[in-house]
């Protein structure tokens, strides 16, 4: 049997994809994990064949799973399944190893073919989005300044994006508020966005947040 790992924080999603995956792969064995820490957890007991993940995750970001996961399991691929629309977290995703990336307003028919092909060992992306990576992965031009951030440096810059406290953001992260403070302060020096108010029109502009 082929072990796939579902991560997602919404149970109603994780049924609704355990019984999609169930009625087209039954060869397949579905585990589940509601969140970054129980899936690090997962893979670094067990082995699976595939994993399915999303990018907003309670915590730890779907992106950093995806660093641990290449990290613990190099050989396992990972499809991303995610509400955020391709041109928000496509391109870090692919860039830092995910074998497809999907979003959540896909048909049923397109999910089931994406994982048919990851398992083969292919990689699962939509034209528009081969032709994006195309364009980045050729282009001289300098990269956006939010390329410069690390997969949880990114997660606290949309977060700031978003109207959140410093408070706020530690509470959501399990961070402690001087630790979300010195992320806050990296951006900065990464970036030059220094108020909320930069940070918040720098991520709408480049669909960040919406």
């Amino acid at each position: 049997m082929l072990r796939v790992l579902i991560v997602e924080d919404h149970e109603l999603v994780r049924r609704g994809l355990r019984h999609l995956l169930a009625a087209h792969l039954p060869e397949l064995t579905i585990v589940e994990a509601p969140d970054a820490n129980t899936a690090i957890d997962r893979l670094i007991r067990e082995e699976w064949q595939l994993v399915m993940l999303d990018v907003e995750l309670p915590g730890r970001s779907g992106l950093e799973v995806l660093e641990e996961s290449r990290r613990l399991q190099p050989k396992t691929p990972v499809l991303v399944l995610t509400a955020h629309p391709e041109e928000q977290f496509a391109v870090r995703a692919f860039k830092l190893g995910a074998a497809g990336y999907l979003t959540k307003q896909a048909k049923a028919g397109q999910l089931i073919t994406a994982v048919q092909r990851v398992l083969a060992g292919g990689k699962y992306v939509s034209a528009e989005l081969a032709e994006r990576l195309a364009t980045d992965l050729g282009s001289t031009a300098p990269a956006a300044l939010h390329e410069t951030l690390s997969s949880r440096e990114l997660q606290v810059l949309r977060l700031i994006a978003l109207g959140k406290t410093m408070k706020e953001i530690a509470r959501d992260l399990a961070l402690s508020e001087k630790t979300v403070a010195t992320y806050r302060t990296r951006i900065t020096e990464k970036t030059g966005l220094r108020t909320g108010v930069e940070i918040a029109r720098y991520a709408l502009k480049h669909r960040l947040v919406e």
